[in-house]
């Protein structure tokens, strides 16, 4: 099991060729997974391949992925090219300016070359084999330190979620007996309020007998029960499946366990049974926002 948070940074560089790679990625909850970049202009034509590694190893939760590139200027990889004819041109108009109007008409080769079109940055090529290799090292990292993270938060999760499922479970035990009472203890109320309005009934008359079992069955609630139990099962099986994404199935097996439990509760309204039912669903909205950070 792993959790929707955690936070990973991998890096990697090549010397020779002067370039480096930092990627920092974090991860918060989400019901779909949502893929956030930042990275360069200059290497976007590699997001693809970032979107690409992240979605291999995460399914769930909004990932902000963040790259940063640092070049050595100095190594065999050109970041600056200058337009020497744009350049050489300015400097002859420039000069012929300042020969027309004197000092007025001063120039520097510094601010020629923030005339846009003087000085372009050359971006690295993407599609050099060594550096698509470092920037996958840099990734994998930063991704494989990012799940190692949810894994741990994971774990911890798993192990508070087998301590409340036992809980419910305890609690079903509690239930169990009772329940098997209610439809006798609905029969006898129901005895008591056709004394009580004193009516003239004779409960040994077969439509009577009929329409009073058809009532009682509809409080049985026996089947429910046994779904329960197939529920719980469900999510102990759930809970074992390391390293798999299962939020999506808890959180459906946990609806269907809550629906289970609301049809205790209406069949057996009034009686003593309320007050487990209550306790039931106080535990399972508690598990139900735990799972809500589960992948």
């Amino acid at each position: 099991m792993r959790s929707m948070t955690g936070f990973g940074k991998g890096y990697a560089a090549n010397a020779e060729l002067g370039i480096a790679f930092s990627v920092e990625i974090s991860s918060v909850n989400r019901k779909q997974l949502e893929i956030r970049v930042n990275m360069p202009h200059e290497i976007s034509a590699l997001e693809l391949l970032l979107r690409q590694l992240i979605k291999q190893k995460i399914t769930r939760g909004t990932v902000m992925a963040r790259v940063t590139m640092d070049l050595d200027e100095k190594q065999n990889l050109s970041t600056v090219k200058i337009n020497h004819s744009l350049l050489e041109y300015l400097a002859k108009e420039c000069s012929e300016l300042q020969d027309k109007f004197g000092n007025q008409a001063s120039w520097s080769i510094a601010e020629l070359m923030n005339v846009p079109g003087v000085m372009e940055i050359i971006p690295p090529d993407t599609e050099n084999t060594e550096i698509k290799t470092i920037f996958v090292q840099a990734v994998e990292a930063a991704v494989n330190n990012l799940v190692g993270m949810r894994e741990t938060e994971g774990q911890e999760l798993c192990n508070d979620l087998k301590k409340r499922g036992k809980v419910l479970i305890a609690l079903t035990d509690k239930l169990e007996p009772l329940i098997a009472k209610v439809p006798e203890v609905l029969k006898q109320k129901l005895f008591e309020r056709l004394k009580k309005e004193d009516l003239p009934i004779d409960i040994n008359d077969d439509r009577i007998l009929k329409e009073l079992i058809f009532y009682v069955d509809r409080s049985d609630v026996s089947e429910e029960l046994t779904r329960l139990r197939s529920h719980f099962t469900q999510l102990e099986q759930f809970l074992s499946k390391n390293g798999k994404a299962v939020g999506r199935g808890i959180d459906f097996l946990l609806q269907e366990i809550f629906r289970e439990v609301t049809t205790f509760g209406n069949k057996a309204a009034g009686c003593e049974v309320t007050q487990l039912i209550v306790e039931f669903k106080t535990e399972l909205e508690k598990i139900r926002e735990q799972i809500q950070n589960v992948e």
